[in-house]
């Protein structure tokens, strides 16, 4: 049964589609009825969302403006224009600034911030010359209150927020929208990784992370999945420029 209205038909672009909320978000839009792009650089993980989702899988290192460019095109090519962008694709690289080093800067903001301008730039002008889009960026509770050992990160995701806005902006007048979510600790495999690549102090960080929201838990990627796809449907299309917190209350003030 379809929830979310004006999603069934659409063509959806999802980066990081091949785990943890990327993936959740596919298997929520195959199921309110679009089709779907798994988009990913790890394809053999795209191919099994694909797979379960009956979408098609697309490998992409979204750091690339020419892999971009060229996915994009074999996305129109196959499944038709773009209609929904879930520019999701994230990582990080948990140290505090003094330990890292520039090429880690440099990785955390090709993919988490230039990834995500890229992915908006290539199906941008097709949205506004068709006069419909919706853009979801995923962003951060650490790019509005910051994220100890995670300071190029929460750069990222500032950057991702003031993004958002600027292309809400631009694309109003063209019935394009664009909003964002701002997560907390949520179980996916980048931050339930921590304790494994830093030991104790991988796990204080989940620890800290949990006790700063109100709910007192991580949160699942359904539930990061169900706002996106909310922010992609016709009930919010009167909502634009928006930065939504899926954080279990961590960044309520």
């Amino acid at each position: 049964m379809l929830t979310m209205r004006g999603i069934e038909g659409r063509v959806a672009v999802v980066t990081g589609g091949a785990s943890g909320i990327g993936a959740a978000t596919c298997r929520r839009l195959a199921e309110e009825g679009a089709r779907v792009a798994v988009v990913d650089i790890d394809m053999a993980g795209a191919e099994r969302v694909a797979h379960e989702t009956g979408g098609r899988p697309y490998r992409c290192d979204v750091a690339d403006v020419d892999q971009v460019r060229a996915t994009v095109g074999a996305v129109e090519r196959e499944l038709g224009a773009v209609d929904l962008l879930v520019n999701n694709a994230g990582t990080d690289e948990f140290g505090f600034l003094v330990e890292t080093r520039p090429e880690q800067w440099d990785r955390v903001l090709a993919i988490n911030l230039r990834g995500v301008i890229a992915c908006t730039h290539a199906v941008l002008a097709g949205m506004q010359e068709r006069r419909f889009g919706r853009i979801v960026n995923v962003a951060s509770e650490a790019g509005r209150v910051g994220s100890r050992g995670s300071s190029v990160y929460s750069a990222a995701k500032a950057g991702v927020i003031g993004f958002t806005k600027a292309v809400a902006r631009e694309g109003a007048r063209y019935g394009v929208t664009c909003n964002a979510v701002a997560l907390g600790p949520i179980e996916t495999p980048l931050l339930m990784a921590a304790p494994e690549h830093l030991g104790e102090r991988g796990r204080k960080l989940i620890e800290t992370m949990v006790g700063s929201t109100a709910l007192r838990r991580i949160g699942r990627p359904e539930e990061v999945a169900g706002a996106i796809v909310f922010l992609l449907s016709d009930d919010a299309s009167y909502i634009t420029g928006e930065t939504l917190g899926v954080s279990g209350g961590l960044g309520m003030v």
